[in-house]
């Protein structure tokens, strides 16, 4: 009668708690002795000691009790999604347990040693049930809370109603066994919502959750190293290349290229000198800048959307999974249908009807189905944090797309190179890749990239002297190498021939960059890179489309190359010049037409349209705010498995239609077996026990399609 799926999950918990209760229990003695070895001077200071003996005794059985549930028993839903879950946990409590967590796994070790305990009452000592029936009686509390709350605030009759009226009734019948399972079982589900919904929202969100801890501070013409939530506006901070800006500022001295795409989404990287202003968040890619610090922390501009963006409530926040939906639905009839069996046959058959309801089932076996198809997402590529998206995908008819970072790489490519004075295209690419071959920001990459793929033999540097501002100065033993930008060229006497000037301004409306590359006194030529699409994003783009889905692109980047790359991968809408605050805007105007929208992006920029979206995605190595607002996380930083998703939601759907039949048919043979042949409620429960396990075995056939390590 006792599925046994469960008596090994009530096995294994009891065994658990048997070890950390012995290996508590040695500790405690000592405690003890030791206690008892001590003067007490008063019996007032002897009851506090005790008391607080107890308490701290009570404290590390809970701890070491959590400890296991989160290390042994959660990894037996998926391993891997809880490890993956954990790594990308941004900030200290992200591999905590939440306080309901932890009460929801008192409540399960409590009820799964009453069941025992009552078993063993009803079966061998009849006395014993004096003491482990109303312990368990108490362990329903809970439900009756969460049944008037219902009541209260919804004024309707739902599962958890349902799963209180029914309760009542087993005990009061006597059946006390049926009466325990059904509490674990009611556990147990609501254990399973949380894995699969609850663990994707653990916390405010963190704006600044990839910032150093530390920052370079000037003190008294002295830089100082300084706690970085010590920074305060006035404060003048040193940033060089490589480093994350901690406040929003303007510059008082030096010269830097910054990448802005994070904040803003443009892809281009912007060159900022004495007094402009630059904002937390953004990277410095080259160059050297000490900033007057004007907003800091919670007051920044990154911040600020980190606010908004906490105070936004997720699409999915009210939202049920389609088995929960379901098993609520079911209640009042199931209660009604039990009503009418009570008053026309006898309480035994009204009692059979109750427990003969298929949301009972739904509750215990949706849950588990949606875990195995999260665990096989994990296996390829995919951390699904709340299971709902996976339902929701199903009904995606819109795709959105962020621009750079997300179907753009981050590193450039070298398109073209224009050389001057009679200087060959090679040589000017290998002067370039001389000079930046120490370098580690994209665009250094980049070139240093173009010159391996030709295989340039770069010359040795002697004596080399940087000088890092909007450009780079090297010094060989025959040759004085300047890489940089046309300002950089201005401020260094070099010339930049009319043509080359054009050339810029039409790169910039492009969306690409065009670095200058000088010889001694005198410009060699210009290399013109652009924004490299991912590899894989025209193949995913094709099989979108093939399912019939309508795509866009949204870009913080402007018109032309935004116009450019919609052509070019065939996507028919694009938005571009977009605020942060304005994609959000865009995906809510869509599904005021009826569209239900998956947004997929990566920046700061994105983070409240993510939250908005019926289902949002980003990468792995996307921002931490990025990473911790979306609800579905590429975790091979690749938008390959994005194609596979929508392949595991339809997958899915079927799946979960399957389930619901099979636990359906049951439910309804029970009810007539009921109210035609006076069934029992024991044969209630070995029919609703029978559907229970098709159910499990309907969920469980995924994995065996699907092979996971």
């Amino acid at each position: 009668m006792i599925p046994l799926t469960f008596l090994a999950i009530a096995s294994g918990t009891l065994v658990a708690g048997a070890k950390v209760y012995g290996k508590l229990s040695q500790a405690r003695s000592q405690q003890a002795k030791l206690f008892l070895s001590t003067p007490r001077p008063q019996r007032s200071d002897d009851s506090r000691e005790i008391k607080a003996l107890v308490v701290s005794s009570y404290t590390a059985l809970d701890t070491k009790y959590q400890t296991f549930m989160r290390q042994r028993f959660d990894p037996l839903f998926g391993r891997k999604r809880s490890q993956q879950l954990d790594a990308l946990a941004s900030h200290a409590e992200g591999g905590t347990i939440s306080q309901h967590e932890q009460s929801l796994n008192r409540k399960i070790a409590c009820i799964t040693a009453s069941l025992a305990a009552i078993a063993i009452g009803v079966s061998l000592y009849p006395p014993s049930l004096i003491i482990s029936v109303p312990a368990s009686l108490l362990l329903t509390i809970p439900v009756y809370k969460k049944a008037f709350d219902v009541i209260k605030n919804e004024h309707r009759v739902n599962f958890h109603v349902l799963s209180a009226i029914n309760i009542t009734g087993i005990w009061i019948g006597g059946f006390f066994i049926p009466a325990a399972l059904g509490m674990v079982l009611y556990f147990l589900a609501e254990k399973l919502l949380v894995i699969t919904q609850e663990r994707s929202h653990q916390g405010l969100i963190s704006i600044f959750g990839q910032q150093a801890r530390y920052v370079w501070v000037v003190l008294d013409d002295v830089e100082v190293e300084v706690p970085f939530d010590q920074l305060q506006p006035g404060d003048t901070v040193v940033v060089e290349a490589g480093q994350m800006l901690p406040a929003d500022g303007t510059i008082t001295s030096g010269m830097a290229s910054i990448d802005q795409h994070v904040l803003t989404g443009e892809a281009q990287p912007v060159e900022k000198a004495p007094g402009d202003l630059v904002y937390a968040s953004t990277v410095v890619l080259a160059g050297k800048v000490y900033i007057r610090v004007e907003k800091a922390g919670e007051e920044t501009v990154a911040a600020q959307i980190g606010a908004i963006l906490n105070r936004t409530a997720s699409y999915q926040t009210t939202l049920q999974s389609k088995g929960s939906a379901l098993a609520h639905a079911s209640a009042l009839p199931t209660l009604l249908l039990g009503s009418l069996a009570w008053a026309t046959i006898h309480l035994e058959q009204g009692l059979a009807i109750l427990n003969s309801a298929f949301g009972g089932t739904l509750r215990i076996t949706a849950p588990i189905a949606m875990l195995n198809f999260l665990n096989i997402a994990s296996h390829n590529g995919i951390l699904v944090k709340d299971g709902r998206s996976l339902e929701l995908l199903k009904d995606v008819d819109t795709v959105v797309f962020d621009k750079t970072g997300t179907l753009t790489l981050d590193q450039p490519t070298v398109v073209r190179i224009y050389s001057c004075n009679g200087l060959h295209e090679d040589m000017l690419l290998t002067y370039a890749a001389t000079a930046e071959h120490r370098q580690t920001h994209p665009i250094a990459k980049a070139i240093r990239m173009a010159a391996d793929d030709r295989d340039l033999c770069l010359p040795d540097i002697e004596d080399a002297m940087y000088e890092v501002g909007y450009g780079i100065k090297v010094s060989t033993t025959d040759k004085l190498i300047r890489v940089g930008s046309d300002r950089f060229m201005a401020l260094e006497g070099v010339a930049v021939p009319p043509d080359l000037r054009v050339r810029q301004d039409t790169c910039h409306q492009q969306g690409h960059s065009l670095v200058m590359v000088a010889i001694d006194d005198e410009l060699g030529g210009a290399i013109e890179l652009q924004p490299t699409l991912r590899p894989e994003v025209q193949d995913v783009i094709d099989v979108l489309h093939g399912r019939g889905l309508s795509l866009a692109i949204i870009s913080g980047d402007q018109e032309e190359p935004t116009r450019k790359l919609a052509q070019q991968l065939g996507i028919e809408r694009y938005f571009a010049n977009t605020l942060p605050e304005h994609k959000a805007e865009l995906v809510e105007q869509l599904q005021r037409q009826g569209r239900a929208v998956c947004f997929v992006g990566d920046g700061i920029n994105d983070s409240i349209a993510l939250k908005k979206a019926n289902v949002s995605v980003s990468l792995r190595g996307a921002t931490t705010v990025a990473i911790d607002t979306a609800q579905i996380v590429l975790t091979d930083q690749t938008l390959k498995p994005l194609t596979h998703l929508f392949d595991l939601a339809d997958e899915f759907d079927a799946n979960l239609k399957a389930g619901f039949a099979s636990a359906i048919v049951p439910g309804v043979i029970n009810i007539g077996g009921v109210f035609l042949f006076h069934w029992s409620i024991l044969t209630a429960l070995a029919i609703f026990n029978f559907g229970l396990l098709t159910s499990l075995g309907i969920a469980t056939l995924p994995l065996l399609r699907h092979s996971t390590d």
